[in-house]
C-alpha cells in the first residue's frame, strides 16, 4: 500500500500556500503558473513528441511527464493504455523522488476513474469526499492520494486508455485553464501512443512489401512511369523523400486528435494539400473541410467573414449571414495566411480558440461552436511576435502542433511522381496521350531550384502539355533562374549522378579508351558501366 506522506504544517514561503492563507483554510489553487506560461510547458511537450523517434516513444512519454508533474508541481501521472482490457499495472507511472512508492497503482482498484473516463469525460477531485462513493474513496486514501485529475486517451477509435495526474501532498484545485492544458496534453500522449502501434504495423508490412519486391523481375518495372509512394488521402502528395515522409508522419500523428495544427512553408509548398490530408484522417472527415484565405479578404470584411453578421450589423448588410466558424461546426477550419490578421481580429479569434464561442457582428448572442483549427503560414511568426504584429497569446495558442512542409528543392526524389501526376491531370483534360518524358527534360526538372515550389512544377507541366504534339514530352524550363540547385539542397546520389552524367556528356558519351569516361572519372570501363545502370544512366538517341 502506498504509504500516505505527512504533509506537516505548509511553510508559508513554500508557493503553493501564499503568506496571507493559513493552512487551516479552504483548500487552495497552487497552480500559479499562467496560462500563457503553462501553454509554453504544452508546447514544449508537442515539441518533444513531434521530434521523437517513434520507437522511442515510451521514453519520450516519461519525460514528458516528468517535466508537466514538475512545472505543476504534481506528485505521480499515471497511464492506462487501454481501460477495457482489465489492467493490472500501468503502462507508465511517472513518481515524484519525494514519495516513496511499494506498488503499482492498478486501475481496478479505482472504479469511480475508470467508469468516468469510460465514458470520454475528464473529471477532478479538489477533496477526497468530492468523490460520490465510499469505496472508491478508500482506495485513494488507502493509497495516500489527496486531490486528483483524470483525461481520456484514445489512442484509436476503439481503444480508450486514462491519464491520471496525481497530488499526494496538497489538496488542489483545478482550474479551467488547467484542465484545457491537461486535455490538450492527453491529446497528444494518444497521438504518440498511435504513432507507436503505427510504427510497428508499418515495419511488418515494410518486411512483407520487401518479400513481395523479392519475387518481382525487373521486366515488370515501367521505366517510363516510375513506381512511387503516395498518401491514400492525397494524390499529390508523393512521399519518396525523406525530409515529406516526416512531414506526413507528423500530420497523421496529429489528425485523429482535436489538436490545433500550425502548417509553416514557403509558398506553394502544398499547406492547404496537408491541411485537407489531416481533415480526411481525422474522424471529422464525414464533413467538409471550411477553408479561408486571411490574406485575400480586406480587414474590414474578414471579421464578418470568420464570425458571421446580423441583417443591418454595417451598411450594406441587407440580409443576415453565418461566419466560416459556424460553418465549420463539427467540422474543420482552415486559415491560410493567418499571419495577415490584424490585431482586431487576432483577440477576436483568440476569444474564440478559449471559449470555443462566437458572437456574430450586429449581435450579442452567444453562440457555441465546435471546430477544430488548421492555421498555415509562410511568415515566421516568433519574428512577427517579437516585432509586435503578431500576439504572443493567440501564437501559443495557435503552435500547439506545428509542421514544415519542405520546400520542392529538399524533395528531389519526388519530382517525378509529382510531374507524373500533373501529366495526368492535364493530358486527361486536353485528350492526350503522353507516354514518356525527356531524359534531358526530367535531368533539368531535377536541377532547377523551383522557387515557387509544387505550384511553379504544376504550371510548367500545364504549359508543356499544351504545347506538346506527340506521346513523348519535352518540359522547357523557364530561362531567367536555370540553375544548379546548391549542394546542400541535393543527395549524395543526385550528386553523383549529375558528375557521372556530365564527364559523359564531356566525352560525347565514349566510356572506354584514351580520354573516354572511365578514364577521366579514374574507374574501370566495366565499373562504370555497372554504376550507370545502377544509377538509372543511358546514352540519350540523339547522342
Amino acid at each position: 500500500m502506498l504509504p500516505r506522506l505527512n504533509t506537516g504544517t505548509p511553510d508559508p514561503r513554500n508557493r503553493a500556500w501564499p503568506a496571507n492563507i493559513s493552512p487551516t483554510q479552504e483548500p487552495i489553487d497552487p497552480f500559479h503558473l499562467p496560462s500563457v506560461a503553462l501553454q509554453r510547458v504544452v508546447a514544449d511537450a508537442a515539441v518533444l513528441f513531434a521530434g521523437a523517434d517513434p520507437s522511442s516513444i515510451d521514453n519520450v512519454i516519461h519525460e514528458a511527464f516528468g517535466q508537466l508533474a514538475r512545472a505543476l508541481q504534481l506528485d505521480r501521472i499515471v497511464l492506462w493504455d487501454d481501460i477495457a482490457a482489465d489492467p493490472g499495472e500501468p503502462l507508465h507511472d511517472w513518481i515524484s523522488t519525494a514519495l516513496t512508492v511499494a506498488e503499482p497503482l492498478p486501475l481496478s482498484a479505482l472504479p469511480f476513474i475508470r467508469s468516468t473516463v469510460q465514458s470520454r469525460k475528464a473529471f477532478a477531485v479538489t477533496r477526497l469526499d468530492e468523490v460520490p462513493y465510499a469505496s472508491s474513496r478508500d482506495q485513494l486514501r488507502q493509497r495516500g492520494i489527496l486531490s486528483a485529475a483524470a483525461m481520456p486517451v484514445v489512442s484509436s477509435r476503439s481503444q480508450i486508455g486514462a491519464l491520471a495526474f496525481i497530488s499526494s501532498t496538497l489538496e488542489r484545485e483545478w482550474p479551467s485553464h488547467v484542465m484545457e492544458s491537461l486535455r490538450a496534453f492527453s491529446a497528444m500522449v494518444a497521438n504518440a501512443l498511435t504513432a507507436k502501434a503505427n510504427h510497428q504495423a508499418l515495419r511488418s508490412a515494410l518486411d512483407d512489401l520487401q518479400q513481395l519486391r523479392e519475387h518481382v523481375s525487373e521486366d515488370d518495372l515501367d521505366e517510363s512511369r516510375p513506381a512511387v509512394s503516395r498518401l491514400r488521402t492525397s494524390r499529390l502528395i508523393v512521399s519518396e523523400s525523406p525530409t515529406i515522409q516526416e512531414a506526413i508522419t507528423q500530420a497523421t500523428r496529429v489528425a485523429e486528435s482535436t489538436a490545433t495544427v500550425l502548417l509553416l512553408g514557403e509558398t506553394g509548398v502544398g499547406k492547404e494539400v496537408f491541411a485537407q490530408m489531416i481533415h480526411r484522417l481525422s474522424p471529422r472527415h464525414h464533413r467538409p473541410m471550411i477553408g479561408v484565405n486571411c490574406g485575400a479578404i480586406p480587414s474590414a470584411l474578414i471579421e464578418s467573414e470568420l464570425f458571421g453578421r446580423e441583417r443591418g450589423a454595417y451598411t450594406g448588410a441587407l440580409t443576415r449571414q453565418i461566419g466560416r466558424f459556424e460553418a465549420a461546426n463539427q467540422s474543420t477550419l482552415f486559415l491560410d495566411e493567418i499571419g495577415e490578421l490584424s490585431a482586431e481580429v487576432q483577440i477576436k479569434l483568440l476569444r474564440v480558440l478559449q471559449e470555443r464561442v462566437i458572437e456574430r457582428l450586429g449581435s450579442t448572442q452567444q453562440i457555441k461552436v465546435d471546430v477544430r483549427i488548421i492555421t498555415a503560414t509562410n511568415k515566421n511568426l516568433e519574428k512577427a511576435v517579437e516585432d509586435k504584429v503578431f500576439r504572443e497569446d493567440l501564437f501559443y495558442r495557435l503552435n500547439v502542433f506545428p509542421i514544415t512542409v519542405p520546400p520542392l528543392r529538399e524533395r528531389i526524389e519526388d519530382i517525378p511522381g509529382l510531374a507524373w501526376e500533373f501529366i495526368d491531370e492535364f493530358s486527361k483534360q486536353l485528350g492526350k496521350t503522353i507516354e514518356s518524358i525527356s531524359e534531358d527534360s526530367m535531368r533539368q526538372l531535377r536541377l532547377y531550384p523551383w522557387p515557387g515550389n509544387v505550384r511553379e512544377l504544376r504550371n510548367v507541366i500545364e504549359r508543356a502539355v499544351i504545347v506538346s504534339n506527340g506521346p513523348r514530352l519535352v518540359v522547357p524550363i523557364p530561362e531567367k533562374t536555370v540553375s544548379r540547385p546548391p549542394m546542400a539542397a541535393m543527395t549524395l546520389k543526385n550528386l553523383e549522378t549529375e558528375h557521372i552524367r556530365r564527364t559523359l556528356e564531356s566525352t560525347h558519351w565514349r566510356i572506354r579508351g584514351r580520354g573516354g569516361a572511365a578514364e577521366r572519372l579514374g574507374l574501370k570501363p566495366t565499373t562504370l558501366e555497372g554504376r550507370m545502370a545502377k544509377l538509372g544512366l543511358s546514352r540519350p538517341r540523339h547522342a
